[in-house]
């Protein structure tokens, strides 16, 4: 059922819609060396099939988990011979993320020269994927994964198509039930013909797709997931920044998209903590301490009774109050370590334990806090000298933090105006 026309291909309007670059591009012939990027089963190996079908060309394919080095170069020495001879070759190359620098680097001569119009196919982000070098020759195309509506009419197609398809095997099944298989191919258009032809054998020819055959087909489906790659690191951002944003719905839809993809609880039991101490900071100290004991009671339990006890975190992370304040401290202490270098210890802070120490002047001049008018010694600073006082930590006026900025920001003025220079009459 591969299409055989851009007419045939499902989904992808955006980028072989008829008045698109790309789809005037291929029907003239003028074919361009290119990275397909998409998820799996969403035609980037039917695209290339015809691009070279459209421009007249050769159309060779090698996997980049499949072939090595050698391989490759065999394939380009037959293109450059074809193209001696005036014909061109699309060279279609799979999994081409898989392949390292030096195995990508064989490809640009022939790109540059021509010999070859280099199609390469992937679902991991060319960006950090691919050499720079490589994705200066090509056009990078996103390809998107396949709507449950598109693949159902492919669906449709494969069940009329009396050729190549399921057309002559009498096959009867209520649409409600195409939908459902295209729903659960999950964007994946290989995925949902590869479900309707499970349930055509368990029809048998001329038979009905029940239900009770429906059920066997969809009872293992799982959606798609990458453990490793985009995929993966798209959704946990989308988890992380639906917490940030205060939105325990969608924080809570992602952790389930995540746990229903095969991803490891303990790895999210750890990134929402986090969360904890990064977004909701001092705003609600309970939160980091909800965290260990969420994910101490997943490491007791398991799946799925310890997976409540992360769902149950996850949404307390959403809802409760939010604080960057010692995350953005603790990077600004960082920056002044970075950029004063190794500054001496003032000489009233210095510990002196013997009495060489103190007759050097170790701890001349401390004030001990628990004897001072309110239990803080205001004039005193805890800086080196040249560096003065600093100001890292700013609460925010949220949670439990409220608290803390007003007694801070008390504080903070009083040690100022006991800094500021008397005038005589004061």
């Amino acid at each position: 059922m591969r299409p055989r026309t851009l007419e045939e291909m499902v989904g992808q309007r955006r980028l072989v819609s008829p008045d698109s670059a790309l789809r005037q591009a291929i029907e003239a012939g003028s074919v361009h060396s290119m990275v397909l990027w998409g998820p799996p089963g969403c035609g980037k190996t039917t695209l290339a099939l015809l691009l070279a079908r459209y421009a007249d060309a050769e159309f060779r394919s090698v996997s980049a988990v499949l072939s090595g080095l050698p391989e490759v170069r065999q394939v380009l020495a037959e293109a450059a011979h074809r193209f001696a001879e005036g014909r061109r070759t699309v060279l279609f190359v799979d999994e081409v993320h898989r392949f390292n620098k030096a195995q990508q680097d064989a490809f640009l001569p022939h790109i540059e020269r021509g010999t070859i119009v280099f199609v390469g196919a992937t679902t991991e982000n060319p960006s950090f994927e691919l050499n720079s070098a490589l994705l200066s020759r090509c056009r990078v195309h996103v390809m998107e994964a396949v709507s449950a509506d598109d693949i159902e009419l492919a669906l449709q197609q494969a069940l009329e198509d009396g050729d190549r398809g399921l057309g002559a095997r009498g096959l009867r099944i209520e649409q409600a039930q195409l939908h459902l298989i295209a729903v659960a191919a999950d964007g994946d258009v290989r995925r949902g013909l590869t479900l309707l032809e499970i349930a055509a054998e368990l029809a048998g020819e001329g038979g009905t797709v029940t239900d009770a055959v429906l059920e066997q087909v969809l009872a293992d489906r799982t959606r798609r997931f990458d453990k490793g790659g985009e995929q993966f690191y798209d959704q946990i951002s989308a988890l992380h920044k639906s917490v940030r944003s205060s939105n325990p719905d969608a924080a809570l839809y992602w952790f389930a998209r995540m746990l229903d993809g095969g991803c490891d609880p303990i790895y999210l039991a750890r990134r929402m903590t986090r969360m904890a101490v990064e977004d909701i900071g001092l705003a609600d100290p309970r939160a980091l301490q909800m965290s260990i004991d969420a994910w101490d009671t997943y490491e007791r339990l398991g799946s799925p009774e310890g997976d409540l006890a992360l769902a149950q975190l996850v949404i307390y992370l959403a809802s409760t109050a939010k604080s960057n304040a010692a995350y953005r401290a603790f990077g600004a202490a960082k920056r002044d370590v970075g950029e004063y270098g190794t500054q001496d210890v003032p000489m009233h802070l210095r510990n002196a334990p013997t009495k060489l120490m103190k007759e050097l002047g170790y701890a001349k001049g401390y004030q001990y806090d628990h004897d001072s008018e309110g239990g803080v010694a205001l004039d005193q600073t805890g800086f080196p000298d040249a560096m003065g006082e600093r100001v890292y930590y700013q609460p925010v006026a949220r949670g439990m933090e409220l608290k803390l900025k007003e007694k801070l920001d008390a504080l903070r003025r009083a040690r100022a105006d006991r800094r500021e220079p008397r005038t005589d009459d004061s």
